[in-house]
């Protein structure tokens, strides 16, 4: 039962970062950037008595090197249209003299967006080679609004403690702490260590509820599983795919807000995402990828 729930959450772990890479084309709207955060708290269910313990795992899905490269698009009035480029990579590195993993993912607007909306967002992430969340920085230009996110982690008394700051244009700053006897991720370190899991204890259906912080409060969210689909790539490749979704509720009623698309294989890659939005609909496809630990054995051969 304790292996199960660990895959369930784990698996959203993968889902959530995929967020992080078409969040942006949100803004191109000024819209909720509801899931640019997902970043806390989701081995809940996993619950061991030591915080430090929960925290750590064993990279099973990645190595140094690995980049992966996504197009970001926009419908409006029924015509797609591309606005930027999503770039994730993933080095060893050291974190304060330890062995470490750095995670980047860069977002850029392209030069017909810039003429409506620049964007220039910049997130990294650092983690133990035990994959434990150290440190957490988003970097966003949208617009005219320019913001830093930094968030430090640490652990004691059987509790994770995230420190988390936000620093505007104009050198305002908010600041807030929060501890939980669960453990505490970023948007990017939550994809590092839920990569390593293994989904295939879920059945269709089945819905996983978890904690997200937005940088200033904390709320609770909700993803479905659907079940596997093939889905065509922007490299001209079919995949087969863990399809999630995730909804909101509004007086009552479910709304589907996102659809993910995960490589159904170690590498659990994010493939494509599908939003929908009051004013339309946006979509990031996988472009390319290089540097993955294993072969791709989620490719459809015809």
């Amino acid at each position: 039962m304790k292996t199960r729930k660990r895959t369930r959450i784990a698996t959203i772990g993968i889902i959530t970062a995929v967020v992080a890479i078409v969040a942006e084309v949100i803004a191109i709207k000024q819209k909720r950037i509801f899931a640019l955060c997902l970043l806390v708290g989701f081995i809940t269910l996993a619950s061991p008595s030591s915080a430090q313990a929960q925290c750590t795992a064993e990279n099973t899905a990645f190595k140094s090197g690995e980049h992966v490269m996504y197009d970001l698009y926009f419908n409006w009035k029924f015509i797609w249209k591309k606005v930027g480029l999503a770039s994730l990579t993933t080095n060893a590195t050291t974190y304060h003299s330890k062995p470490a993993y750095r995670f980047n993912l860069l977002s850029v607007g392209s030069k017909k967006t810039d003429f409506f909306f620049r964007m220039r967002d910049t997130l990294t992430c650092y983690v133990s080679d035990k994959l434990e969340p150290l440190y957490f920085r988003k970097a966003a230009e949208e617009g005219k609004r320019y913001t830093v996110d930094e968030a430090w982690f640490s652990y004691n008394d059987g509790k994770s403690i995230v420190k988390q700051k936000r620093t505007w244009r104009d050198g305002t700053i908010q600041e807030m702490e929060y501890s939980d006897t669960r453990c505490i991720f970023d948007i990017l370190s939550i994809l590092a260590q839920a990569r390593s899991y293994n989904p295939n204890d879920y059945k269709v259906g089945d819905r996983i509820l978890f904690p997200m912080a937005t940088g200033r409060r904390v709320e609770e969210q909700t993803l479905i599983y659907r079940g596997k689909e093939e889905i065509k790539a922007n490299n001209d490749t079919i995949y087969r795919c863990l399809v999630f979704s995730f909804v909101e509720y509004e007086k009552g009623k479910e709304k589907e807000v996102i659809t993910f698309y995960i490589s159904d294989d170690k590498n659990h890659l994010p493939i494509r995402l599908d939003m929908y939005l009051n004013f339309g609909s946006a979509k990031a496809f996988l472009k390319s990828v290089r540097g993955n630990r294993y072969p791709m054995a989620s490719i459809v051969t015809k």
